[in-house]
Formats: structure tokens, sequence, C-alpha cells
């Protein structure tokens, strides 16, 4: 399958895609928000970043795009279909730096928690999930 952009196109649509702060970030954001959780943003101190973390519940949240961190059976998490191995690779690569990062962050006590951008067109069903996962403790 061919690229719809010419390569000095397709770097400069490339460029644009924000690594925080991101709408789905913002919604999830929000959501905690509504639910009246008080939260911290981008963490640098914690092992990968989080992008939310709640330091009472010493619980980190990461927001994840299906594209970029490869939801499992996600219609969207499709590999392209130009420079294929260099795109496997680079995905590939970001999920394995995800689980590490999340191992690091359990062996210092944290719990992580992950939403994918998927997921966020239901936000009912995260927040659901999310009070759940905060009542085990």
């Amino acid at each position: 399958m061919m690229d719809i952009f010419s390569e000095k196109k397709r770097s400069w649509v490339m460029s644009r895609i924000r690594g925080r702060d991101t709408q789905p970030e913002m919604v999830m954001r929000s959501l905690l928000h509504q639910l009246g959780f008080r939260f911290r943003i981008h963490v640098t101190s914690l092992p990968g970043t989080p992008d939310i973390v709640l330091p009472r519940f010493k619980t980190a949240i990461f927001v994840h795009g299906c594209f970029w961190h490869h939801h499992a059976n996600c219609r969207n998490a499709n590999y392209p279909g130009t420079r294929a191995k260099f795109w496997r690779d680079k995905i590939d690569g970001t999920v394995a730096r995800d689980q590490k990062k999340q191992r690091q962050l359990r062996r210092l006590g944290w719990r992580s928690f992950t939403v994918w951008e998927c997921q966020l067109l239901k936000p009912d069903a995260v927040a659901n999930r999310f009070v759940r996962l905060l009542r085990k403790r």
C-alpha cells in the first residue's frame, strides 16, 4: 500500500503528533476530575513518566494511543504497510518499553492502570473499571 503523502508531507504530519496533553489524555483527566480525584500529570520521577499520577493511591495512569502502543485486537493498531520493518521495530520497541516501565513501577510499590484511546469512547466504562481497581486496595 502506497502512502498518500509525499515523504516531506508525511514528515510534517508526523511532527505534529503530540506526546502529552493529547485529546484522550484530556478526556481521562476530565473524567478523574468529575469523580473527585486529585492528581498530578507527567511525573518525571516515576519510571515511564506516567500521564497521570494519583499519589494518594500510589497509582500511575498511562493513556495510550492504540496505534503507537499497539493495543491488542484493536482495529486502530495495524502496522503500516510502507516501511514495514521500521514501523514494526518502532512499535514493538514501544510495547517492550511500556512493559518494562510498568514492572519497575510495581517493584516500587505502585499500581499502573492503562487506558486505551479507543476505550475512552465509553468514559463511563473506564470510570467504573478505574474505581473498581482502587477499591481492591
